[in-house]
């Protein structure tokens, strides 16, 4: 047995902004005895921690390379620009790009967007990382476009948002080693995708069909059993009987002359 045969564990990484609390919940509840771990990265060494067997499966964002990792795209997030509360932008409810190009717009280098061309003008320098750049945003050397979890999440008092109507989007996916799409990877992909515990694709077959209705039983002669009589129906057949008189008995006689009264056919001759 390996280390991993004895107590088996499962490790989840995920990237900033991204908040994988619902589904930890779903998998404590169904396997209560594989702990998760979770292994927070950045958006950069995401692919290459799965690729380094330090976590299962991750939540990161796309695009990936899919020659060696599978991936399964979630959802997708809206872009804003982080700006001052006293800047000009804070006064409208959502912004162009065209709208910043008189201002500096930072571009850390872990920037996420897929940008063919960034907007507004360039920084004389390119922060390291999203959570330096808000602190120059803070400072008023610029402004900052980002998907909107992580504006949320280095969120500052003296900082607001709007959303940037025709900015690239980003978006989250949850991806694995494809060579390495074990058993609890499986359980794990059921619980993003919302199968049911019994789903038929799930590894507890006993459990789903413990869960399909039972068949009726027959009766003891093996058919079907009919219905009683009801209403005109049943009236009708508790009025069929056997005339009288037919089959069953002799008609009632008159009572006859000779004490004849009650037999059948005529009087024999007297030779």
């Amino acid at each position: 047995m390996t280390g991993s045969e004895e107590s088996p564990s499962f490790r989840l990484a995920y990237v900033p902004g991204v908040t994988p609390t619902k589904w930890v919940r779903i998998w404590n509840e169904r396997l209560p005895d594989v702990p998760l771990t979770l292994v927070g990265v950045s958006a950069a060494e995401a692919c290459d921690v799965l690729r380094g067997g330090d976590a299962d499966a991750g939540f990161l964002r796309l695009p990936v390379d899919r020659t060696d990792l599978s991936a399964i795209p979630l959802y997708t997030e809206a872009t804003v620009v982080v700006i001052p509360k006293d800047h000009v932008v804070a006064a409208v409810d959502e912004v162009s790009t065209a709208d910043l190009a008189d201002d500096i717009v930072l571009h850390p280098l872990d920037d996420t967007l897929d940008w063919e061309r960034p907007p507004g003008r360039p920084a004389f320098e390119r922060p390291a990382t999203t959570a330096d750049a808000i602190e120059l945003v803070a400072a008023g050397v610029g402004l900052l476009v980002v998907p909107q979890s992580l504006a949320r999440l280095y969120h500052r008092k003296d900082l607001t948002y709007r959303p940037v109507t025709d900015a690239p989007q980003s978006r989250v996916a949850l991806s694995w080693p494809e060579e390495k799409t074990t058993d609890m990877v499986e359980d794990f992909i059921g619980i993003v995708r919302g199968r049911t515990v019994n789903s038929s694709r799930g590894r507890r077959p006993a459990d789903a069909a413990q869960a399909q209705p039972k068949a009726k039983r027959p009766d003891a002669a093996g058919s079907t059993r009919r219905k009683p009589a009801t209403g005109k129906t049943a009236g009708k057949t508790a009025g069929k009987g056997p005339r009288s008189g037919s089959g069953g008995g002799p008609k009632a006689g008159k009572g006859g002359k000779g004490g004849r009264g009650g037999t059948g056919g005529k009087p024999r001759r007297r030779s």
